[in-house]
């Protein structure tokens, strides 16, 4: 395998004739960024696109899709990013260099995983029944768990992870938002317990994004977006004339969330304990949404009408507005989706 380690004194002189010649390209993209999604077939593929919205590469997972109703199905830590394969009860593990992503690794998950996230120093794998640690030492992930939790409910409705300080956050479809410590070195420990708080008409937890000690989350079919603080519920806003908020990004003020069936985005303004609907609808989609992902200035989403998806990309002003650069039509049920910075 070429790692970049092995090359980096050979390739430094390259480097900065290339960069030097680079000026140009990089005026005319706008965005150092690339995004990802997943083809989530029965081969799945890591999809790698642009800032423009062009399909750049595509490589195997190794791996078998399948997964639905679930979001984070992909998650990037700077070079290294992780997708679910659900049908084959497994993560891939990708890192890019020379231009490229690269599968490295191939880690199983205790149950099928529908949802990852990193922090701590290590990679959580959220699947159907169970939620598990893996310790990472720079990119590499450990390949057996230091940890592993059943879950509350353990139906197979789990949809997202997500990582605070000293726990995680976990949604089960069948109204369940729950938490899991995390020990001193962030490996999962204990038995999961029920958020404090959760409306009394909660239908249908979904989707969620973390920053500092708050979580928030939607609870989807009561039109209803969260705001969750050391395992209790502190704030619930209606989606207003939006259906069905599904799956959330979060950048500064705003908090974007994507609506199944409305089929758009709405704007949040977020602070202190306060969620507050800004616009009920920043862009419209060509089918329900799937998954959210903001970063570099762009947000993208993935949408889906039956056998076929579509990759959104929009440049965000800093007043929160949507600008959309362009819609790539998929094959099958795509899932998952991160933007991820190029060094």
């Amino acid at each position: 395998m070429n790692h970049p380690s092995f090359r980096k004194f050979f390739l430094l002189p390259l480097f900065f004739s290339i960069l030097w010649a680079a000026p140009a390209v990089l005026a005319e993209t706008g965005h150092d960024a690339v995004i990802v999604t997943a083809s989530n077939a029965t081969k799945n593929q890591l999809l790698v696109y642009d800032s423009s919205g062009k399909l750049i590469q595509t490589v195997s997972t190794g791996g078998q899709g399948g997964v639905s109703g679930n979001a984070g199905g992909i998650e990037a830590k700077g070079t290294v990013v992780a997708v679910v394969n659900f049908g084959s009860q497994n993560v891939s593990i990708f890192e890019r260099w020379e231009g490229g992503f690269h599968l490295t690794q191939v880690i199983p998950a205790a149950s099928s995983p529908v949802s990852v996230a990193f922090g701590h120093d290590h990679l959580y794998i959220l699947g159907t029944t169970t939620v598990e640690s893996h310790g990472m030492f720079e990119s590499e992930v450990r390949y057996s768990p230091d940890g592993v939790v059943t879950l509350l409910k353990a139906d197979g409705s789990a949809a997202q992870v997500g990582v605070l300080p000293d726990h995680l956050i976990v949604t089960e479809k069948s109204n369940v938002i729950e938490t899991i410590s995390l020990l001193s070195d962030g490996d999962v420990t204990g038995s999961p317990k029920l958020v404090a708080d959760i409306p009394s008409n909660v239908n249908t937890p979904f989707g969620l994004v973390t920053r500092g000690n708050d979580a928030y989350v939607t609870i989807a079919h009561a039109n209803e977006t969260s705001l969750v603080r050391d395992g209790t519920v502190l704030t619930v806003t209606g989606s207003g004339t939006q259906n069905s908020p599904c799956w959330l990004a979060l950048e500064g003020p705003f908090l974007f969330s994507s609506n199944s069936p409305s089929m758009s985005i709405s704007r949040y303004a977020v602070y202190g304990q306060k969620i507050v609907q800004d616009a009920a609808v920043v862009a419209t989609l060509s089918g329900d949404p799937t998954d959210i992902a903001y970063g570099e200035g762009l947000a993208a989403v993935i949408d889906g009408t039956g056998t076929l998806s579509h990759l959104s990309i929009f440049t965000v002003d800093e007043d929160g507005n949507f600008t959309l650069r362009n819609a790539d039509t998929i094959s099958g049920a795509a899932n998952g989706v991160a933007v991820i910075r190029v060094e």
